[in-house]
């Protein structure tokens, strides 16, 4: 689990690289919030039309090589974002990113439920707060980078997946030690309940688009409307992303002990409060400290459901394991990034303000489908350790 959760760090910094790039891109290239939005979505798409069939792939072949040549696509597409000398070769560098992160993630979350126990949700919290680690070290990582060598400074992004994805290959013989008997057998481990995993997706999907725009646009709200320096509003996403890890860590054994569902409601029903007060508070200009306070809770509440939702996703499909987890860290969570450019129309049109109303109508609307998902069964006493 160890390895499997510094891998999903060196993953996911390169997907939080891109949206703490934007400012800069914006400033020293002139790209619109349209555009802005529209790389986001590059990767994002890139990553969804790919991810589901890997999962499919994974389910009928244990491959875990695959997770170093995820790794290594992932880095390197953002690694050539800042040299891209035209706008095609800049959309491409985000396509080649968005296909490495789809070639990590369904068979890495494949092997964090094999080696997770019988506490599905509380031990794929380490894996899934690997991802939020790196969500938030990547702002951070983009800005000391780009700092220090400008937008040439992307080229750093190839150094931490060069060397993780290098481990991964010299452990491939023991993470084969953990495929389960009924994977090498090809025998059913259940019922697959796809009305289920549908409504699950949905609600994925939308959680998603309410996710990545506050990752997208939290830094663009911050500079042109508290007129925050880029640096800082980068800080400040960061503290949002590492809060979110914490509440990862938190939610895991909740979820264990109440039932996924709960932790799936509260997290997008608080959100919607949450968001809504931000903007109240702020969109007059209010103190960075305050927004700065409304964001940690934010990024903790939202993102607390995430070890929630993987391990319903895998539940839903016990045959499937791959594909679940394709989809709910991968299918979803990409289609939930295709939001972005609609949300920079938005702020074009509105003003970045309207597109943090947005979120949290998407927020809302994630709550309620978490409505009509199906009651679970009581779960057993949880026993901490």
């Amino acid at each position: 689990m160890a390895l499997l959760a510094t891998a999903h760090v060196a993953d996911d910094v390169n997907q939080s690289f891109i949206p703490a790039l934007l400012p800069y891109l914006i400033l020293q290239r002139g790209i619109s919030h349209e555009t802005a939005g529209a790389i986001v979505f590059c990767q994002a798409i890139s990553s969804s039309v790919v991810q589901p069939a890997i999962g499919h792939l994974a389910d009928r072949k244990s491959m875990p090589y695959l997770i170093a040549v995820g790794l290594m696509l992932a880095g390197g597409g953002v690694a050539l974002l800042g040299v891209a000398p035209t706008m095609p070769l800049l959309f491409l560098a985000a396509l080649v990113s968005g296909i490495g992160v789809a070639t990590f993630h369904p068979e890495a979350a494949r092997f964090a439920n094999w080696v997770s126990g019988e506490k599905k949700a509380s031990g794929m919290r380490w894996f899934t707060v690997g991802g939020n680690l790196g969500f938030a070290f990547g702002p951070a990582f983009a800005t000391a980078a780009i700092s220090a060598w400008g937008l040439h400074g992307t080229l750093a992004a190839a150094v931490p997946v060069a060397i993780i994805g290098g481990v991964v290959l010299l452990e491939l013989r023991r993470l084969a030690m953990f495929v389960p008997a009924h994977v090498k057998q090809r025998k059913s481990a259940g019922t697959d309940r796809w009305l289920a995993f549908g409504k699950l997706s949905a609600f994925v999907i939308v959680r998603s688009m309410a996710y990545l725009g506050m990752v997208s646009f939290v830094p663009l709200y911050l500079v042109e409307v508290l007129h925050a320096s880029p640096g800082a509003a980068d800080g400040a996403l960061f503290a949002f992303l590492l809060s979110g890890a914490v509440g990862t860590i938190a939610g895991g054994p909740i979820a264990d002990r109440v039932g996924r569902k709960p932790v799936l409601l509260w997290s997008t029903g608080l959100t919607v409060v949450l968001v809504l007060t931000f903007v109240a508070l702020t969109h007059n200009g209010g103190p960075f400290a305050l927004a700065l306070v409304l964001l940690i809770v934010t990024g903790f509440v939202l993102v607390s459901a995430q070890a929630s939702f993987v391990v319903l996703g895998q539940e839903y499909l016990p045959n499937r394991v791959g594909l679940a987890s394709g989809v709910t860290l991968g299918l979803a969570v990409s289609l939930g990034g295709g939001f972005s450019p609609v949300l920079g129309l938005i702020a074009d049109a509105r003003g970045v303000a309207a597109s943090l109303l947005t979120i949290a109508a998407l927020a809302l609307a994630g709550t309620l489908i978490a409505f009509t998902l199906p009651a679970e069964a009581r779960r057993a006493a949880y026993v901490m350790g």
